[in-house]
């Protein structure tokens, strides 16, 4: 099995992501997908979500709003040192820290090549502001000559329109990506046996989706209860004929 550091791929590791990443190689990783903390406060069993409360796992790992912008510095100059000079990140973003993220991206080094706008239905009241139904993905490179992108479709455009999961009577985590949006990032930044990682893997998702597409991954995820739903999660998972991939 293949070792970045003291970490084997096609796993997932329960810790603080930036502590683990400073013990990766450098330029060891093709491609970062990650969907961080929010820091706004947020409570995962509000009833406002329409979720049923005793379904959803405690525990979510908020950082404050004032330690957010250095928070984000931290762990993005541990990815851009362990990306490749090809490598790319995919970074979601809520409105409420979109500047704490863009600044950081600069300050880093990154060059932004796509502000893309995922469209969401949700189905939030609100009275006094419209409803917010779609994030933020930046869409990030170390080297804007030389990232990889493969062209899936003739005119890919920078606003996606793919509904949100809801796993009806299951155990979830409070937030979770859609397996068809992350498998679309996927196909267009990665190819077949590259290393894709997710410092902050909460359900799992990136890492199924990698090793559902013939991809090695590597997560991280602080929250156990999150990091053992994960766990589960890839026990089941079949590597698809799809696009190339094999099995």
């Amino acid at each position: 099995m293949k070792s970045l550091g003291p970490f084997e791929i096609d796993r997932i590791y329960c810790g603080d992501c930036v502590e683990m990443m400073t013990q990766m190689p450098d330029a060891s990783v093709d491609l970062v997908v990650t969907d961080p903390p929010f820091a706004i406060d947020f409570r995962a069993k509000r009833s406002n979500y329409n979720r049923t409360q005793t379904r959803v796992l405690e525990g979510y790992n908020e950082i404050p709003q004032d330690q957010y912008y250095q928070f984000t510095v931290n762990w993005m100059n541990e990815v851009y040192r362990i990306l490749k000079k090809t490598g790319s990140m995919y970074v979601f973003s809520g409105w409420t820290n979109l500047r704490d993220i863009l600044n950081a991206i600069e300050e880093v080094g990154f060059v932004t090549l796509n502000h893309i706008i995922w469209k969401y239905q949700f189905g939030v009241y609100t009275k006094r502001r419209f409803v917010t139904s779609h994030y933020h993905i930046l869409f990030v490179a170390k080297d804007e000559k030389s990232y990889k992108f493969n062209k899936i479709e003739h005119y890919p455009e920078d606003v996606w329109v793919i509904k949100r999961e809801y796993w009806t009577g299951k155990i979830k985590t409070p937030t979770k990506l859609p397996v068809e949006l992350v498998k679309k990032i996927l196909l267009y930044s990665s190819d077949p046996e590259d290393v894709v990682l997710d410092p902050f893997i909460g359900s799992g998702t990136v890492a199924v989706v990698a090793k559902s597409l013939g991809r090695h991954f590597i997560g991280f995820e602080i929250v156990r209860e999150y990091y053992e739903f994960a766990l589960e999660r890839l026990k089941d998972v079949q590597v698809e004929m799809f696009s190339g991939v094999k099995k």
